[in-house]
């Protein structure tokens, strides 16, 4: 069983927020989703079926691209011919 303070704890590693007045309520679902974890973990698992595989894959088929001109349209900034992204810092 999980404590509030556990939870709350959870919560802010994930940068999830939960406020005070929600924090029981979430404890009691964190607290029943860890309870199906136990019912999961004693389910057999040799009973299981086996399915036969099969690659879903399809064949590439090359076909020829837009035009520069047409993808450039496209873009909300341009720069010498290529698509202008915002800085990342």
């Amino acid at each position: 069983m999980a404590t509030e303070q556990e939870v709350h704890h959870i919560a802010e590693l994930a940068d999830v927020g939960i406020n005070t007045e929600e924090l029981s309520t979430f404890t009691h679902q964190f607290n029943a989703i860890l309870d199906y974890f136990d019912v999961l973990d004693r389910v057999k698992g040799d009973t299981a079926g086996t399915r036969d595989l099969c690659n879903v894959m399809r064949e590439d088929i090359p076909e020829p691209s837009l035009p520069r001109e047409a993808v450039l349209q496209n873009a909300a900034a341009t720069e010498d011919g290529f698509i202008k992204a915002p800085r990342v810092m």
